[in-house]
């Protein structure tokens, strides 16, 4: 199968290419070439830039299917669109969990569940308007391709090679032991999917040819906020007390946590992925690779959670 991926030299694209490639597929890039231009030599690059709209690159070649894993508001996939035509087989769009409402939906609700409002009107992305954008393009793919559309949603994505503090932070700091502060309720549920999961799902989709909308996320067993940081613990050897703290008495948008209204949105139903074949990495192994990952990097400061002394204060 001849693959073209739009943005894969990031996290999740990285791992959809080494996934595609594991499997023997005729992967092509396509990107700026500002990151990871040591990765996946000899595999084809075409350099282009979808926030100026340069797609020229993509005028020529033909392609089975196209994974767009970097369009994020309608103008990115309308361009790309109309730059392949019908030189691709198959589109599949990696979407987002924030397209749903965040209102009216009990847990385990699936993919038939109500979506936002798409936005058109705006690319300044926020939490108001990522998701509503995300819907827009969803809706932009399925009117062009149709049964040749699929649809993913990942919730949480959490793995190696992971930007955003999320996962990496809980990992860093149970891997210390001890006292643990949680700006938050231990029994908040919480769903992250391993990485490499969800490139599993994305290529068998492709394989397959399925159309649709898959939910992806995990872990396979339902865990909280606490079940998360024992997995965390068990997985660095390490044991830890986990200690609640006020939401408030900590930076806001702390990794992972969440209020309670939003509790539904991290119970959704993975049973539509896991038939289609999306794995399930149990919490603990990814959490070790997470873990060996960022002492290999060599533990950069990370965008969001507590330093050590303002954990030290709180738990005070």
């Amino acid at each position: 199968m001849r693959l073209l991926v739009l943005g894969g030299t990031a996290f999740v694209g990285r791992a959809i290419v080494t996934d595609a490639l594991r499997h023997g597929m005729d992967v092509t890039l396509f990107g700026r070439g500002r990151t990871g231009a040591d990765l996946f030599p000899g595999v084809p690059r075409r350099v282009g830039d979808r926030d100026s709209g340069d797609y020229a690159a993509l005028a020529g070649g033909r392609w089975d299917a196209v994974a767009d894993v970097s369009g994020y508001v309608p103008r990115h996939v309308g361009q790309a669109m109309d730059a392949l035509g019908d030189r691709v087989g198959r589109y599949l769009f990696i979407s987002s969990h924030a397209v749903y409402s965040l209102t009216g939906v009990g847990p385990g609700s699936d993919e038939d569940a109500p979506r936002r409002p798409p936005v058109r009107h705006t690319e300044e992305l926020d939490d108001s308007t990522y998701g509503p954008a995300k819907v827009a393009c969803e809706d932009d793919v399925l009117a062009r391709y149709g049964s040749r559309a699929t649809i993913v949603r990942p919730g949480k994505v959490a793995g190696p090679h992971d930007w955003q503090s999320g996962l990496t932070y809980w990992v860093r700091r149970a891997a210390r032991g001890g006292r643990v502060a949680l700006p938050g309720r231990p029994e908040q549920p919480v769903q992250v999917i391993d990485s490499r999961d969800l490139a599993r799902l994305v290529v068998r989709l492709l394989e397959d040819g399925r159309p649709g909308a898959f939910n992806a996320v995990g872990p396979a067993e339902p865990t909280t906020m606490a079940g998360l940081i024992d997995a965390c613990a068990r997985s660095a050897g390490t044991r830890v007390e986990i200690v609640p703290v006020p939401a408030g008495a900590a930076p806001p948008m702390f990794p992972l946590v969440r209020p309670e209204p939003l509790w539904p949105a991290q119970q959704r139903s993975a049973a539509r992925a896991r038939a289609a074949g999306m794995p399930a990495t149990p919490l603990e192994v990814t959490a070790a690779d997470v873990l060996a990952w960022d002492r290999a990097r060599g533990e950069p400061p990370l965008e969001r959670g507590l330093t050590a002394a303002e954990e030290e204060r709180l738990l005070a």
